[in-house]
C-alpha cells in the first residue's frame, strides 16, 4: 500500500491542517499558502499594506528577541503587552494604528511555523481580507495546475495541551481563497479543498460566521472586537504578501 496516500495526488489545489499538514504537503506542491485569519495572516496583510517587510518566527520567547535584533527589526508583542514603547503586536488594530517601520518580526506558533514548514515551495499569507487577491496571483502565475500545485494550509488554533483545534474562520479563509482559485482556473481541486471552497460558498454571512464563532468570541470576551472586524474585511485588500529572503513582502 502507498504510504503518500495524504498528498491529495492528481489535485492541482490541495488543502490541509496545521503546521504537520504543511510539513506533509509542502514536498509535493510548489506553492504554499497560510491561512490563519485571527490574526497571524491578516496582521501580515496590514503591515505589508504599510510597505513593512515581515518576518515570521515561531516562537513568543525570549529568542524571538534575539532574533529581531539580528535582523535589524521591531519585534511585536504579545496583544496585551502593546503599549508605547512597543506599539507592534499580533493584533491587526495595533498594526494599523502603530508607527511604520520598515521591518517587523512577527511571532506566531501557528502561522510563523507552517511558513517554516513550507521547504523550497513558494509561500503566499492568505486571509479573508486579500483572499480573491491570492486566487487571482495564483491563477496568473499557473499555480494550481498539475503542473504547478499549490496546498492552502488552514492554521488552525491549539488547545491547552497543545493539539490542534481546528477553526471556523480558517476553513471560512482558506475555502475563500480556494474559491477564488477555482473561478479563474478549474482545477481540479481535490476534494479536501473543493469542500473547503464550498463551506466558504455556501456561508450567507462570513463576517457574522466568524464574529460568532469560538475564536471570535475569545477575542471580543478579551477586548479586541477590532481584532475581528479588521479579519473580517472581505477582500478588502489587493496586497499578495509572499514570503522573500525570509520576509513577507508585497508580490509585484
Amino acid at each position: 500500500m502507498d504510504d503518500d496516500w495524504y498528498l491529495q495526488a492528481g489535485s492541482g489545489a490541495r488543502f490541509d491542517w496545521g503546521p504537520t499538514g504543511a510539513e506533509r504537503l509542502s514536498s509535493a506542491v510548489a506553492c504554499l499558502v497560510v491561512v490563519d485569519v485571527l490574526s497571524f495572516t491578516t496582521s501580515v496583510t496590514v503591515a505589508v499594506e504599510s510597505g513593512t517587510r515581515v518576518f515570521p518566527y515561531a516562537w513568543r520567547d525570549a529568542s524571538a528577541s534575539a532574533f529581531a535584533d539580528r535582523m535589524d527589526a521591531q519585534l511585536a508583542v504579545g496583544r496585551r503587552m502593546a503599549g508605547s514603547a512597543s506599539p507592534w503586536s499580533l493584533s491587526p488594530a495595533a498594526l494599523r494604528d502603530a508607527p511604520f517601520t520598515p521591518r517587523l518580526v512577527l511571532p506566531s506558533p501557528n502561522g510563523s511555523a507552517i511558513s517554516a514548514a513550507a521547504g523550497g515551495s513558494v509561500v503566499v499569507a492568505g486571509c479573508l481580507r486579500n483572499a480573491t487577491a491570492v486566487g487571482r496571483w495564483l491563477a496568473r502565475h499557473d499555480y494550481g495546475t498539475l503542473a504547478r500545485p499549490v496546498a492552502v494550509i488552514a492554521s488552525g488554533e491549539r488547545w491547552p495541551d497543545g493539539s490542534l483545534r481546528p477553526a471556523l474562520e480558517d476553513l471560512l479563509g482558506a475555502g475563500a481563497v480556494l474559491a477564488a482559485l477555482r473561478k479563474r482556473r478549474g482545477g481540479p481541486l481535490s476534494p479536501e479543498a473543493a469542500t473547503a471552497a464550498a463551506c466558504f460558498e455556501a456561508t450567507p454571512d462570513v463576517a457574522a460566521a466568524v464574529t460568532a464563532g469560538a475564536s471570535g468570541q475569545e477575542l471580543l470576551s478579551g477586548g479586541f472586537p477590532d481584532d475581528v472586524g479588521i479579519a473580517t474585511e472581505l477582500d478588502a485588500s489587493d496586497v499578495v504578501p509572499v514570503l522573500t529572503n525570509g520576509a513577507f513582502t508585497a508580490a509585484g
